[in-house]
């Protein structure tokens, strides 16, 4: 494995060619292992990037994409449609909340998320309003594409060098009351006071729901996304909910939203959706969101990759829904949490821990200072285990088939690593 060429001249997610950091070669990978070309095996506590739910080399999501590559690999979506397509989409309807009913496939997340905004924009431009601004929870993540940067945390998030050539959103603070703490309606005054402060200007609210991800692994209370429901119904502000780190049952719910009494107008969703196969996303709008573009002036919803609907990333899509649907996810998620609440009692105490929380299939550990990303990744490599930590976070998301044996591995690692200060 050429890995001179790579350094000189790949560039990897998030990170320099001047200096990149270490990258490790990988031969293949199988269940929840992922074996490196020196023939060292990892358990993989990431589900690459949260995507791999399975794990990897599904015999079921293989056959499946290997099917379809027999029939045919890609043909437009414009003027064309296929089973497969149709199939996915029936699929999504059949596993999403009721009223939550029409789809846009897209290629990404990230272009999920553009397209969910300028649905919101659509939406309102219909009704006769000029209503192009969104709001967001501070600590935020929702993509690194232009308009899906702008609903990102501008001064802690990772796009600070583009804030004056994005759109100017506006923020509100990140939810202060976790998950399982005692609700105050005191913890949404403020929220409340900017959006009815600005509803006039705002075409829609964007969150993360329950958890914010790659912005930094907050687990909030559902009584905020239950609060944000009113008042945007209140003022004809459409409520998006990013479904794509939280869907197909990383929470314990089969979506984040699970955990509210409430529905959003429009859901994003990725990641999970192929069982990290593919590249995919795809935007399922209500009723009402459908009918005001379709029965507008301008009907027409204005986007379409090239990829849209692509036979392949659907084939993959339909049999990992097909898998995601059998699990059970109290099980699953009980399992881990008594693994992870078991392994890391007592670190709390530690000086250099800020916090520790989970919820379902996520585990997370908050350091008061940020972790050396190099020398914690090789300690983590040297102990048989693949965690990929962030600024302060140290956290886990494995594929939902990995055995308890290597859950516990993965946390009494991490363990190790927290308690020996290896970062």
């Amino acid at each position: 494995m050429d890995k001179e060429f790579d350094r000189k001249y790949i560039w990897h997610p998030y990170t320099s060619l001047k200096n990149p950091l270490k990258v490790y070669g990988v031969k293949r990978c199988y269940k929840n292992r992922i074996v490196l070309d020196d023939k060292r095996e990892l358990i993989d506590g990431m589900s690459s990037w949260w995507a791999a739910i399975h794990g990897y080399n599904n015999s079921y999501i293989n056959k499946s994409l290997k099917s379809q590559a027999d029939k045919f690999s890609h043909v437009m979506f414009g003027g064309f449609t296929h089973e497969t397509a149709i199939d996915l989409c029936k699929s999504i309807k059949n596993i999403m909340p009721n009223d939550l009913n029409y789809i846009f496939l897209a290629d990404s997340g990230s272009v999920s998320v553009e397209v969910a905004l300028k649905m919101a924009i659509q939406y309102q431009y219909s009704k006769g309003k000029s209503r192009s601004n969104f709001l967001t929870f501070r600590n935020g993540y929702h993509g690194d594409t232009y308009h899906a940067m702008s609903v990102c945390d501008p001064v802690t998030g990772m796009h600070t060098i583009f804030n004056k050539t994005l759109p100017s959103q506006t923020f509100v603070e990140k939810p202060k009351c976790k998950f399982d703490m005692e609700w105050k309606d005191s913890y949404f005054t403020k929220v409340e006071d900017e959006i009815t402060k600005n509803r006039d200007n705002l075409a829609a609210v964007i969150v993360e729901p329950i958890v914010q991800g790659a912005g930094g692994m907050w687990i909030y209370h559902p009584n905020y996304l239950n609060r944000l429901r009113e008042i945007c119904s209140k003022f004809d502000i459409l409520l998006i909910f990013d479904e794509i780190a939280t869907g197909f049952g990383r929470t314990g719910k089969m979506f984040a939203m699970d955990h509210t009494t409430i529905l959003p107008d429009i859901v994003t969703i990725g990641k999970g959706l192929t069982g990290g196969y593919m590249t995919m996303g795809a935007v399922v709008a209500n009723e009402k969101v459908k009918s005001t573009i379709s029965e507008s002036s301008n009907p027409i919803m204005m986007h379409g990759p090239t990829f849209m609907g692509n036979p392949l990333a659907c084939s993959c899509a339909i049999a990992s829904l097909d898998l995601v649907v059998k699990y059970n996810l109290d099980n699953l998620s009980n399992r881990f949490k008594t693994i992870f609440n078991s392994t890391f009692k007592g670190v709390e105490t530690n000086e250099n821990v800020r916090d520790v929380r989970s919820l379902g299939m996520i585990g997370v550990i908050e350091m008061k200072r940020d972790v050396d990303m190099e020398r914690i990744q090789k300690e983590f490599v040297d102990r048989g285990v693949w965690l990929r930590p962030f600024g302060k976070l140290i956290y886990m998301m494995p594929p939902y088939i990995t055995p308890e044996d290597d859950l516990k591995k993965l946390c009494m690692a991490t363990r190790e690593v927290i308690e020996n200060s290896f970062y």
